[in-house]
């Protein structure tokens, strides 16, 4: 679908966050009534530098051969392949879609082929692990009422210059489903996101209307199932979430989001996490699962 590149476009307001990670009561009223919240300043150049250096470090070492690693948010054809289905405790790249030709062979540069890592850098990388629990974003979660806060998930998105690709309206409450509903993603701008290469959009709101669909496995296979009486998301009621480097931007699982195709020479490096109630049930027939010697740790925020 196609957007305004109005600079005029409405905006989501920004806030700050206390040493220890606390929220005015003016940002968690915004949070309450748009589902999503954008924070200045979370992250200094240093973790942004070194967060990017990380990753750049794993695509170096990244195994060419395994040309079955490309990741769709169109078709979720990624999906139907074992390399993405049991990548919930490993580290793991995935190709642009439009990185390889037909032959299997690389358009571009090994460095800007690769759409994200996932999906368990927070456990296993230990410079993704420090930034990941760090006691601010446990205190995050607690202010915002996530009960015994645990990280399931992350993903460093590259959003590759020239070919990043699009990613459809979606709820990250369809991929990463819990009873009660509780996932809660935080997507950390490593770089200046902009309408030009691709910056997230929100429909801030939205959230309350429940979830649209389900990402599960059924029969051994991975299907996207309607829930009864699925809401519509109105979609062009849309609003850009440009943002500088540094920026922290709350997600609630339930709340529509998009981005843009990136089809500017610059890159839209980005880290996420998400992360769910301990409290709540995870099925067991969710597309993300993990091994038992990987189980899903606390974020535990500093005591006072």
């Amino acid at each position: 679908m196609s957007h305004t590149n109005s600079k005029d476009a409405f905006r989501l307001p920004t806030f700050r966050i206390d040493s220890d990670g606390g929220l005015s009561p003016e940002a968690l009223r915004s949070w309450q009534g748009a589902g999503c919240l954008v924070i200045e300043n979370f992250c200094d150049e240093r973790a942004r530098r070194e967060l990017i250096r990380a990753a750049d470090s794993i695509v170096a070492q990244f195994d060419m051969t395994d040309r079955d690693a490309i990741f769709s948010t169109q078709t979720h054809e990624h999906a139907r392949n074992k390399y993405f289905e049991t990548s919930g405790d490993k580290i793991r790249c995935f190709f642009e879609e439009n990185a390889l030709n037909q032959n299997g062979n690389l358009l571009v540069p090994k460095e800007q082929s690769i759409n994200k890592i996932g999906h368990a850098l927070h456990d296993l990388h230990p410079v993704f692990e420090r930034f990941s629990y760090q006691p601010r974003i446990a205190r995050l979660m607690q202010e915002l009422g996530i009960d015994d806060p645990r990280l399931l998930q992350s993903m460093f998105i590259f959003k590759q210059p020239g070919i990043g690709g699009e990613v459809n309206w979606h709820q990250d409450g369809s991929f990463l489903y819990t009873s009660p509903p509780s996932v809660t993603g935080l997507w950390f701008a490593l770089e200046d996101a902009t309408l030009e290469n691709g910056c997230l959009w929100a429909l801030p709101g939205q959230h309350t209307r429940g979830l649209r669909s389900r990402f599960l496995r059924v029969n051994g296979e991975l299907i996207m199932e309607q829930l009864s009486a699925p809401p519509n998301f109105d979609e062009d009621q849309g609003v850009p979430l440009e943002v500088p480097a540094g920026s922290l931007i709350i997600i609630h699982g339930a709340l529509p989001h998009y981005s843009a195709p990136n089809r500017s020479q610059k890159s839209r490096y980005a880290y996420t996490l998400h992360a769910i109630s301990g409290t709540a049930v995870y099925p067991e027939d969710n597309w993300l699962q993990r091994g038992q010697d990987l189980p899903l740790r606390r974020l535990t925020p500093i005591s006072h």
